[in-house]
């Protein structure tokens, strides 16, 4: 009998799916920061204010001053960051889901976690009425309130449900880390471009970041639980 050599590599292992308790803790963590957050701004607690306002102020000021920046940061948020395009991606995904893997219930849950998602946002948006910034020399516009980010939100969503379809199909390892590169200049590089053009606080970007995470935490904890999740 022979023994395989010492030195043979093994294949190395994939991203592993989270477990039903550790989703459901992250969006427990989740949900404590976005209410947290939500009620200082509700509430217009002046610390946060202050700390908006100068961040806001400094990055205006940036973005008046360099404007090749400017010009690459608006290409960023209205094309290749804008809702709708991730929406794209995300149908692209479903349709994946459903033409080569015939996963309906999955396919369905995606849809539904990105349509709960503008959802929460609109709703959160109309009950907080949170004030855009206003410049004397904008670089950009932008209508509806502030608070959440639409834009930090809906891809923060997008990407996290990608990830997860990830998980869930074994992508190895190079993909994963590719994939988690991308989701992450993605995620962090929208709402970068959101504060520089002058459209959002910080804390709309950060409360779209809190929110669309805890939104993504919910789906994926409650799909695991939920009877019949796993047949296509």
């Amino acid at each position: 009998m022979h023994s395989p050599p010492a030195d043979s590599p093994s294949p190395a292992p994939g991203p592993r799916t989270p477990s039903p308790r550790t989703a459901a803790l992250t969006a427990a963590a989740l949900a404590v920061l976005s209410v947290a957050l939500l009620m200082l701004v509700a509430f217009s607690w002046h610390p946060l204010l202050a700390v908006d306002g100068d961040i806001a102020r400094t990055t205006h000021t940036w973005a008046v001053d360099n404007p090749g920046a400017t010009h690459v940061f608006r290409i960023l948020t209205d094309w290749v960051w804008d809702p709708w395009t991730l929406r794209t991606v995300c149908a692209a995904a479903v349709i994946w889901l459903l033409w080569i893997h015939s996963a309906w219930w999955l396919a369905l849950w995606v849809v539904a976690t990105c349509v709960l998602g503008t959802l929460v946002q609109q709703g959160l948006k109309s009950a907080v009425g949170r004030e855009r910034p206003v410049w004397p020399d904008p670089v950009d516009s932008a209508h509806y309130a502030a608070f959440p980010s639409g834009h930090a939100l809906t891809a923060t969503v997008v990407c996290g449900l990608l990830l997860w379809l990830l998980r869930l199909h074994g992508a190895g390892r190079a993909l994963w880390r590719t994939a988690s590169a991308l989701a992450v200049v993605s995620v962090v590089g929208v709402g970068v471009t959101r504060v520089w053009l002058g459209v959002h606080w910080p804390s709309d970007v950060l409360g779209g970041w809190l929110i669309g995470a805890l939104i993504v935490a919910l789906a994926v904890a409650s799909y695991e639980r939920w009877p019949g999740a796993r047949r296509p």
